[in-house]
Formats: structure tokens, C-alpha cells, sequence
């Protein structure tokens, strides 16, 4: 298998190519897509293909591990990681609760460094074409976010769908698109 014969997402992924790159890519076909199903369910997601696919399915194993979409971002680095100090001050000698906002300190560090690569560059390959990711993201371009953010944005929303899917063994939907309170 040429380097022209494998899928467009592999480019990133250095264990794709090269002298035991067709050996791998092999290994993934029969692991991961002659055994699961759900392979085939989150294939159905735009920008997931097969080395993704095989990538998440060998790094995750199973989504009911995650409660909520926040606990699978906490796990891929999507997650925001907060700080506070001082919450409360004494006033007349009562304790009261101050009115200070918490600090974003960005995204958390002790994530899945490959779960983060696979839905950031999901969301980098997505934002720059046509279809129902692409738009989404123009969307919130339009709307003034800056274009970091509407892609932490849509890769947050791309492991939220891929959680969703797995858990309900659903293919995609392009309503899952919709803006939701977060």
C-alpha cells in the first residue's frame, strides 16, 4: 500500500505509514472492523474514518466508563481547568461568599494526549471543508467567537457526538449540530 493509497487522516499519524504501515493498517481492518459494530456507527461521523476510529475504539474500549460528555472531555484534554482562591471574606463578623469570578486556567493536563490529537485534528480537518461540521464552525465565526475557540468548540462538540453515538449505537445524525445549553 503506496502512501497515496491510505486515508487523508492518516498524514498525522506516523504508525500509518512507513515499512509496517500496511501491516498496521491491516491489524486495525480485522480488530476493529470485522469484530465491533459500533466501528461502523462512529465511522458514520464526518472526519472519523477508519484509523481514528480504530485509534478511539483501542484508547476508550468502552463509553459507559463516562457518565456525562464533560467526564469524556476531562478525559481527551477538552476540558476547562478552573482555579479559586479567597471564595469568602469576613464582614461584620459573618462569613460571606465573595463575588469574584473563577479563573480559566485553559484546558486540563492530565488528559489522553491521543484522544486530544484525534478530536483537535478532526475539528482542524472539519473547520476547512464543506458540510455540516464546516458549517457549524462558520457559524460560530459569524456569531464572533475567535477561530481557536470555534475549534476547541467543535471538537468538544465532534467527542460529544462520538460519545452519544457509541452509548445509544446510533449512526450520525446532523441534527446532533443543534446549539445546546452547555
Amino acid at each position: 500500500m503506496s502512501r497515496a493509497a491510505l486515508p487523508r487522516e492518516s498524514v498525522g499519524y506516523p504508525f500509518a505509514v512507513g515499512e509496517s504501515g500496511c501491516g498496521v493498517l491491516s491489524q486495525l481492518r480485522v480488530l476493529c472492523f470485522g469484530l465491533r459494530k459500533e466501528s461502523t456507527w462512529l465511522r458514520s461521523i464526518p472526519w472519523l474514518g477508519p484509523i481514528r476510529t480504530a485509534l478511539l475504539i483501542a484508547r476508550v474500549q468502552t463509553p459507559h466508563r463516562f457518565r456525562t460528555k464533560r467526564q469524556f472531555w476531562a478525559y481527551c484534554g477538552l476540558a476547562l481547568e478552573t482555579r479559586s482562591s479567597a471564595d469568602y471574606q469576613i464582614v461584620n463578623g459573618q462569613l460571606q461568599r465573595r463575588s469574584k469570578p473563577v479563573f480559566i486556567r485553559g484546558l486540563n493536563l492530565n488528559h489522553n494526549h491521543e484522544l486530544k490529537n484525534l478530536f483537535k485534528s478532526a475539528a482542524t480537518t472539519a473547520s476547512g471543508s464543506r458540510g455540516v461540521l464546516g458549517s457549524f464552525y462558520q457559524n460560530l465565526l459569524l456569531k464572533g467567537m475567535k477561530p481557536e475557540l470555534a475549534r476547541l468548540t467543535l471538537a468538544r462538540k465532534i467527542a460529544a457526538i462520538t460519545l452519544h453515538i457509541w452509548k445509544k449505537g446510533e449512526p450520525f445524525d446532523a441534527d446532533y449540530l443543534k446549539l445546546h445549553a452547555a
